[in-house]
């Protein structure tokens, strides 16, 4: 994947996405999972959700792909299942057979990409007739929080800018459908989900990963080097995160689209 991947794989990063599992980020597919399934799961980070899909397909198999070989080190040494394995790949030019797999996943992937309709065309030619592509994506512009902090408005500003200067598009959940349709996927689901961080254990979580996202991840470097903003504007952003996660009232919405589209 020839695109900057915005976030880097910092520990603040890794904090979130392991975070992650089948249920709270692929409720949508889960109903469709057969014991015997082969899945795809691209761009699988840590892989966690990874070893989650496994365990629904307990006579089947999930490959999890990344770029880096890092990361892939990282998913291999956390996950125990046995029917799960992580190698390197590349989206655009998956190294399998046509027809291979009954399910290909990505989750929070296609926002990252320059060409995500390649991606799910791609993704859309390893898959099995009458199998299904699952993408879930984020969209920053639908994000929205209370109480009011103007650091956060102005972190979603910046964010947005950064992202799509590394190649990608943040408000990817919007576009989804459309994308799926322009690669060729016609019979297409579509839904949408959220993440909600309401406790405060919830908040401290999430507004502390952002923070330190802020300052310490590949994030911070884009946003430096490219010359967007300030080292001590990315300290007020980080301070307007450590007092909105300590707002007893806070509350933070991550919308999520969601398409199944069956192959």
């Amino acid at each position: 994947m020839p695109e900057v991947y915005t976030h880097g794989h910092h520990e603040s990063v890794l904090r979130s996405h392991s975070w992650r599992t089948a249920e709270n980020s692929a409720a949508y597919l889960l109903p469709h999972l057969k014991p015997h399934m082969k899945i795809l799961d691209v761009g699988c980070g840590p892989g966690t959700i990874t070893a989650g899909l496994a365990r629904y397909v307990p006579d089947g198999r999930v490959t999890g792909i990344e770029p880096g070989q890092a990361i892939i080190d990282q998913a291999r040494q956390a996950s125990g299942a046995a029917n799960v394995e992580f190698v390197t790949g590349d989206v655009y030019a998956l190294d399998y057979p046509d027809d291979t797999f009954c399910v290909t996943h990505a989750h929070q992937v296609l926002q990252h990409l320059g060409d995500p309709v390649k991606a799910l065309r791609e993704m859309r030619r390893v898959t099995k007739p009458g199998g299904l592509v699952a993408v879930r994506d984020a969209d920053y512009g639908a994000m929205f929080w209370y109480p009011s902090v103007s650091a956060l408005d102005e972190w979603r500003d910046l964010y947005r800018t950064v992202a799509r200067g590394n190649g990608g598009e943040p408000d990817a959940a919007r576009r989804l459908h459309v994308w799926a349709r322009e690669a060729g996927l016609d019979d297409v689901t579509v839904s949408a989900s959220t993440w909600t961080y309401a406790t405060g254990e919830e908040r401290e979580w999430w507004g502390g990963t952002w923070a330190d996202r802020t300052l310490k991840s590949s994030y911070a470097d884009s946003v430096i080097k490219g010359g967007r903003a300030a080292r001590e504007d990315l300290e007020r952003i980080a301070r307007g995160w450590r007092a909105w996660a300590a707002a007893d009232d806070g509350w933070f919405c991550v919308v999520n689209g969601e398409v199944l589209a069956r192959v």
